[in-house]
């Protein structure tokens, strides 16, 4: 397989400020703690966040279903009128795995979005498959409408308390974890860092940011600048931030080793990630690693960063991923380059 390069999520400089406040509106999902309670099966109990020291960082469930999106512009616009809403087919605590699909699959979302405006296209199509699935918003900060902005660390632990939340309700020896963007970062963090690996069969990374980004070569020149990376942080977000190549975090993942044994992962990415450069960053090189290449696969899908939750080819591989007993060859049809970077537009200005 040719190697992809890691995604990072991060949003530095003019354009990237722009982006990032674009991004928050895309994903206004303040979604009250609730716990499900399931005819049949004990009050499930909504993670509380693993909080940082001063309290800013909470995790929520949500288990309203909206229903099934083709973008992001539509899971923003539901959103607005709906902000507990959960991906349909996700966060059901009475769901029980079987013997064909016996891991749930756990899906966790990119900076400043949550998880109706990141999963809304996949999840469906996972529980059509057979599979339980599960959906948190991490990383939110008291009193804000979007999730995944706060310390990194903190988020990673918020996963492994769901996860342990998923394996009770469930029984599930083990979950499947899909991440995109830093939903990828914080996942693997918690398997590798955080001792979730005896935990967890399956991991796949979509526009991973595994060795982070330069951002267009900002970060090299940001590196040289005291003070530049507050303001980033005041214009984007701390995780946005902690995401950059070579960050404390970013170093910190990939210290000893980038995969951890009895895990398999899969990163699946794109030439042309608007917010991860080089796409190569995007690659693992450890041992149990597959790394796929979007072009490689369906050359006419220009699909990036912004799209690749919504893009058809990538989903149906997703599921092949986590379904084998169901997968079928994705479609490759053309997809032009920059899709769903309007969505975001418009998303921030409705």
């Amino acid at each position: 397989m040719a190697q992809l390069g890691p995604v990072a999520h991060c949003e530095t400089g003019q354009n990237g400020s722009r982006t990032a406040r674009a991004l928050r509106r895309v994903a206004p999902a303040g979604v009250m703690a609730v716990a499900a309670a399931v005819i049949g099966a004990p009050p499930i109990v909504a993670p509380q966040a693993q909080a940082l020291p001063n309290g800013d960082s909470i995790m929520m469930v949500p288990t309203v279903p909206g229903p099934p999106q083709t973008e992001h512009l539509g899971a923003a616009t539901y959103l607005k009128q709906h902000p507990d809403a959960a991906p349909q087919g996700a966060n059901d605590f009475g769901c029980k795995p079987t013997a064909q699909h016996p891991y749930p699959v756990v899906l966790a979302h990119g900076t400043d979005s949550s998880a109706y405006s990141d999963w809304s296209g996949l999840s469906p199509q996972l529980a059509q498959a057979g599979l339980c699935v599960f959906a948190m918003n991490y990383g939110g900060k008291p009193g804000k409408d979007s999730y995944g902005t706060e310390d990194v660390w903190d988020s990673s632990a918020q996963v492994g308390t769901f996860v342990d939340q998923v394996l009770a309700a469930t029984g599930a020896p083990k979950v499947d974890m899909v991440g995109f963007s830093q939903g990828a970062s914080v996942t693997r963090y918690y398997i590798d860092k955080l001792g979730g690996a005896p935990k967890v069969d399956q991991w796949i990374g979509l526009a991973s940011p595994s060795y982070g980004g330069v951002m267009y070569g900002l970060v090299p020149v940001a590196d040289k600048v005291p003070g530049i990376y507050k303001l980033v942080q005041a214009a984007s977000s701390l995780a946005a931030v902690q995401q950059a190549a070579g960050s404390p975090f970013m170093n910190d993942l990939n210290s000893g080793g980038d995969t951890v044994a009895g895990v398999r992962y899969t990163t699946i990415g794109s030439r042309v990630d608007e917010m991860i450069q080089p796409f190569g960053n995007i690659a693992l090189k450890g041992a149990g690693a597959t790394n796929l290449v979007l072009q490689d696969l369906c050359s006419a899908d220009l699909t990036g960063h912004f799209h690749m939750v919504y893009d058809p080819f990538v989903q149906q591989t997703v599921v092949n991923l986590l379904a084998p007993d169901r997968a079928v060859a994705p479609n490759c049809v053309p997809v032009a380059l920059g899709t769903g970077i309007s969505d975001v537009v418009l998303a921030a200005h409705s």
